[in-house]
């Protein structure tokens, strides 16, 4: 028998090719007005940021309102857009080595370096992370200055004048001219103010003095000082030095100059090698001493009140290549020192102590 092939039927054949068609003819049109509508978009942005560039570029030469008026726009659209940003947090990198590494170094570090020399330490401070944007009353403060600077062509040159004939109000140094404290100074040319000085508590010091050639730096707050200016400590008096740094709540020690140069003591090294010294009643334990690089390293102590019995972590930043009387070779050594010591900066209630030789 033979089989006979059915043909299918055919009838809609026609129909489905006219709807495929019509849906292509759809899909077309929907993408090129996505295009469109884009091109549209994209124009209109450009358009608005040149606008925007070319009011920033004219701000320099115009001193009106309108010049005022346009760049607190740019700061609010600035901010907007900060605003709806989520940085990624970022880490920071740290050094493995076969010895033990400062816990310094794995909180300060910027990224990976290499390390000379390192020793053991406990972990000391977070990084907090630097404000990445300019708020609008400081951007408002730096265009009114410059629009001041375009009235007043001579502004700078005046106020370097003013700054190199500037003279201190006549102040009394009585207290640090005295006999019993004047043996205290090194040098009778510097110092401190009767009513600008750090005063220790006389029960807590072991000569029943009061005295310290150190002076606060105050900020907006004069209640709190910012820093503590002294000078490198004799060996008659250390025992102040660390009194001043516990009662003030000191946790940073900012030295600037090296202990020995050209064979001149310029600060009696107030801290030990190894171990830990007694001074009075405060006992200080070398933790870690972490060398960044030839021009400065980092010392980290445990300072302990044998009176109450309480402790802290104290972080000294020592810069090596500051000699007497002269300038840093590397200013960008200079600022890689200076961020390192803002990171370990922990608020008002705790001055930086900073000091060389005699100040």
């Amino acid at each position: 028998m033979k089989s006979k092939v059915i043909p299918l039927p055919a009838r809609y054949t026609g129909t489905e090719s006219v709807k495929f068609l019509a849906l292509t003819v759809v899909s077309i049109l929907c993408i090129m007005g996505v295009l469109l509508g884009s091109g549209l978009m994209y124009c209109l942005r450009h358009r608005s940021h040149h606008k925007l560039k070319e009011k920033l570029t004219n701000l320099g030469a115009d001193a009106t309102a309108e010049a005022t008026a346009t760049y607190q726009e740019l700061c609010r659209q600035r901010m907007a857009v900060r605003t709806t940003e989520r940085p990624e947090p970022l880490h920071t990198h740290t050094h493995t080595h076969t010895s033990r590494i400062s816990s310094v170094s794995s909180q300060l570090s910027d990224g990976p370096s290499p390390s000379p020399s390192a020793r053991s330490s406990t972990s000391m401070w977070s990084e907090e992370p630097a404000q990445s944007n300019m708020d609008i009353s400081t951007g408002h403060m730096i265009l009114s200055y410059m629009e001041d600077h375009l009235k007043n062509k001579n502004r700078l040159e005046k106020e370097w004048e003013a700054l190199c004939s500037y003279q201190a109000e006549p102040n009394t140094c009585t207290v640090g001219l005295k006999d019993q404290n004047s043996k205290k100074n090194r040098s009778d040319t510097v110092i401190v103010y009767d009513h600008s000085r750090i005063a220790l508590k006389v029960e807590n010091n072991h000569g029943n003095s009061d005295y310290i050639n150190a002076s606060p730096i105050m900020d907006h707050d004069p209640r709190n000082p910012a820093y503590i200016s002294t000078q490198g400590p004799l060996p008659s008096t250390v025992a102040d030095f660390w009194q001043m740094v516990w009662e003030s709540g000191c946790v940073v020690i900012v030295m600037l100059t090296p202990v020995m140069e050209n064979g001149v003591k310029q600060s009696y090294q107030y801290w030990p090698d190894e171990g830990s010294n007694l001074y009075h009643i405060y006992e200080v334990n070398l933790v870690s001493e972490h060398i960044w690089c030839e021009d400065f390293l980092v010392r980290s102590f445990y300072l302990k009140n044998l009176q109450t019995n309480e402790t802290r972590t104290v972080t000294q930043f020592h810069f090596l290549t500051w000699m007497n009387q002269s300038v840093p070779d590397s200013a960008r050594t200079l600022l890689d020192f200076r961020r390192k010591v803002n990171k370990c900066y922990r608020g008002r209630s705790c001055p930086i102590i900073v000091h060389c030789r005699q100040v």
